[in-house]
C-alpha cells in the first residue's frame, strides 16, 4: 500500500517566476525508504517544505501530496497543523533551528506528545525520557533538562528524530538527517530512523547529498536535477548503470615556521543546574606549520568545535597556552587583538545560524571588509570578486539567507571568511551541507587558496575521504583528549588507537553510545566502548582501569609527531613522553 503519493508536483516562487520544483511524481510505500539526490539548488529542501505544508504563502504549489489517500493540498495550516507531528514528521537538516533556545529539550519532546495526545504533562515527560533514552542520549534523564545549545550537533539531531517519531508517524520526511555527524554517530542516526520505520510501518523519504548514506539505508532513489525527477529506480541498479548525471557524479614537510601551538589546552563546562564537570577539552596540545592542514576528527561531542572556538576567541584559555603567529593569545592587548583577527578566520559547521537572517550576501560578506576600514566602494568590489571566487553570481549580492540552498548559504560563509586575506583558516565541517559536486568544487577551491596564499588550515570534519585528501596530518579526539595524531597516510594505513579505528572503519563499538562527559571513568575513558579492551586478559586489563594513558611515539615512525595515547595500542608504541 503507498502510504505517501506525489504527483506532478509543482512549485513556483512568484518572486523571479522560478519553477524550485518542476512536475516532481512519486510514491512510497509503508516500510519503505526513498532516497532523494541531487546538486544544491536543485529543489530537494523545497520539495520536502511543499509536502509538509511549510512553503511561504508567495509560493504557488500545485500538483497533489495524498497521505493514505487523503489530498495535503489546498489545506489550511490549522488542519495541517493536525496532521504535522502525528501522521507526518519531518526532521530537519539543521537542529538548532528546530529546536527553541529558551525551553529545554525534554520539555519540547513532551510538547509534541501532548499536542496530539491527550495525557497529563508527566506522562507526557517520561515519554520524551524514553525517546531519548530510544535515539541513543546517554543519562536521558540529566540531558532532558538541558537547553539545546548545551548539546554537540549530533545530540541535537537525536533530539529532532525523537521528536519527529514521538507520535509513531506513518510518514518521515528527513531532509539531510546525518549532513553534519560523524561517521559513527551517522550509522547510530540510521538505525534510529531504521528502528522507527520498522516499528511503525512509517514510509521514509530520505533527501540526502551523500549518495553512500543513501545506498546503505534507501530502497529506491529519486535523482532531481534544476526542480525536475531525471531519474528513478532500485537503488542497486541506479548505482550499478547510473544514466543522469546527480548520480554519475558520485561514481608534508614538517619543518615550517609553526602559525598555532596548542599547548595543554582547557576548557570545562560546569552547568548552575547539573551535577558534575563536563571535560569538553582537558588537554589538547598539537602545532600547525606554514601552508599546512591538520584535520581534527572524532565523534559528535568529543570537543572539536570547542577546541576551535577556544583558538578563535585569543584570549587567556582556562588552563593551557595557544599562541597564534608568535603571540601568546593570554599576553594580547584589546587593539592586538583586534588586528590578529584578519589573519585568523573561521568558517562554521552551520550556514544558517551563521549568516544574518535580515543581512543581504553583499552586507554580510562586506561586513568584515568594512569593520577593518576598507571604503565602501572598494569593498563592494571586492564582495563581487569573492562571490566569483566561491562560485556564485554576482546576482547572489542582492539574496537574503532565506533564498539560498545550503551549499549557497555556506559558499557565502566561505567568501566572509576569505575577505581579509587570513593566514590561517579554522574550518568546522565547511563542506558538510554540500552535495558531491559543489563539495569537490569547494575543496578544490581551498586546496588552490592553500597553496597560492599558503594558508594553513585547522580543519574539523567527520568525513574521512575528505580529510584524506585534504589533510597532511590528523589528530584523533575522544571525550576532550588527543588519543592519536599522526601523519594521515601511516595513520589511516595502520592506525595504532583502537578509536581510529572504529572511526575508520565505522565500526559498531562494544557500547553504542559513549559514556556521560561529566561522569568520566577512571583509566583510560574508552575502555567501555573499546573492541580491544573486551578482548585483553584479565592480568592485561588493570591498566586500563587504572591508570590514563600518556601519549607515546608510535615505534617505527619517521615523523616524530606520530604518537598514540593507549596501553595497548594496535601498533607498537615506544617510550613515553
Amino acid at each position: 500500500m503507498n502510504v505517501l503519493r506525489v504527483t506532478d508536483l509543482t512549485v513556483r516562487h512568484a518572486r523571479d517566476d522560478v519553477r524550485a520544483v518542476d512536475g516532481v511524481s512519486f510514491e512510497v510505500g509503508a516500510n519503505e525508504t526513498l532516497g532523494i539526490v541531487g546538486e544544491s539548488g536543485c529543489g530537494k529542501t523545497t520539495l520536502a517544505l511543499a509536502l509538509m505544508g511549510l512553503l511561504p504563502e508567495s509560493a504557488q504549489v500545485e500538483g497533489s501530496v495524498r497521505l493514505r489517500g487523503e489530498e495535503l493540498l489546498g489545506r489550511s495550516d490549522a488542519e495541517l497543523s493536525r496532521v504535522r507531528g502525528k501522521d507526518l514528521a519531518m526532521v530537519f537538516q539543521d537542529p538548532l533551528s528546530a529546536l527553541t533556545s529558551v525551553h529545554t529539550v525534554g520539555d519540547q519532546i513532551a510538547e509534541a506528545v501532548r499536542i496530539h495526545s491527550r495525557v497529563k504533562r508527566a506522562v507526557a515527560r517520561a515519554r520524551a525520557v524514553e525517546l531519548l533514552d530510544l535515539v541513543g542520549v546517554p543519562n536521558a534523564v540529566r540531558w532532558a533538562r538541558a537547553y539545546p545549545h548545551e548539546l554537540s550537533g549530533g545530540m541535537r539531531q537525536r533530539v529532532v528524530i525523537a521528536m519527529a517519531i514521538a507520535n509513531s508517524p506513518v510518514a518521515i520526511v528527513a531532509d539531510e538527517p546525518t549532513s553534519a555527524l560523524d561517521t559513527i554517530v551517522q550509522a547510530q542516526v540510521l538505525d534510529v530512523l531504521r528502528v522507527a520505520k520498522e516499528a511503525a510501518g512509517a514510509a521514509i523519504v530520505l533527501i540526502s547529498h551523500d549518495l553512500d548514506v543513501v545506498a546503505g539505508f534507501a530502497d529506491r532513489v529519486l535523482a532531481m536535477r534544476a526542480g525536475r525527477a531525471v531519474e528513478c529506480g532500485l537503488v542497486g541498479e541506479m548505482y550499478r548503470q547510473p544514466s543522469a548525471p546527480p548520480v554519475r557524479q558520485v561514481a608534508g614537510e614538517r619543518c615550517r615556521p609553526v602559525v598555532l601551538a596548542v599547548d595543554a589546552l582547557v576548557r570545562h563546562h560546569r552547568p548552575l543546574r547539573k551535577a558534575g564537570t563536563v571535560r569538553a577539552v582537558d588537554g589538547v596540545s598539537f602545532d600547525i606549520g606554514e601552508g599546512e592542514t591538520l584535520a581534527l576528527v572524532g565523534e559528535s561531542g568529543c570537543g572539536k568545535t570547542t577546541t576551535l572556538l577556544e583558538i578563535m576567541r585569543l584570549s587567556r584559555p582556562e588552563r593551557g597556552r595557544v599562541v597564534v603567529f608568535g603571540h601568546d593569545t593570554a599576553t594580547l592587548r584589546s587593539a592586538h587583538r583586534r588586528a590578529l583577527r584578519r589573519d585568523v578566520q573561521i568558517v562554521f559547521q552551520d550556514p544558517h545560524a551563521s549568516l544574518d537572517p535580515r543581512m543581504r550576501v553583499a552586507s554580510t560578506i562586506a561586513e568584515p571588509l568594512t569593520a577593518h576600514g576598507m571604503p565602501s566602494s572598494q569593498a563592494r568590489v571586492r564582495v563581487v570578486e569573492l562571490l566569483d571566487l566561491v562560485g556564485l553570481d554576482p546576482d547572489h549580492a542582492r539574496r537574503f539567507p532565506h533564498s539560498l540552498s545550503g551549499g549557497e548559504k555556506q559558499r557565502v560563509c566561505i567568501a566572509r571568511a576569505l575577505a581579509l586575506e587570513p593566514r590561517l583558516l579554522l574550518l568546522d565541517e565547511p563542506v558538510s551541507a554540500l552535495d558531491v559536486s559543489v563539495r569537490d568544487d569547494v575543496l578544490t577551491l581551498l586546496e588552490g587558496l592553500r597553496e597560492r596564499l599558503g594558508l594553513a588550515y585547522l580543519f574539523v570534519s567527520h568525513d574521512l575521504a575528505v580529510v584524506h585528501r585534504m589533510a597532511d596530518r590528523i589528530a584523533v579526539m575522544h571525550m576532550g583528549r588527543i588519543v592519536e595524531i599522526g601523519p594521515v597516510d601511516d595513520v589511516y594505513g595502520a592506525p595504532a588507537h583502537p578509536c581510529t579505528r572504529a572511526l575508520l572503519d565505522a565500526a559498531p563499538l562494544t557500547q553504542a553510545e559513549p559514556p556521560d562527559a561529566a561522569t568520566l571513568l577512571k583509566g583510560c575513558r574508552f575502555r567501555s566502548r573499546c573492541p580491544r579492551y573486551a578482548t585483553l586478559t584479565a592480568d592485561a586489563r588493570p591498566a586500563c582501569e587504572v591508570h590514563d594513558p600518556l601519549t607515546r611515539r608510535v615505534d617505527f615512525a619517521e615523523d616524530a609527531g606520530w604518537s598514540v595515547a593507549c596501553h595497548h595500542p594496535l601498533i607498537g608504541a615506544g617510550i613515553e613522553r
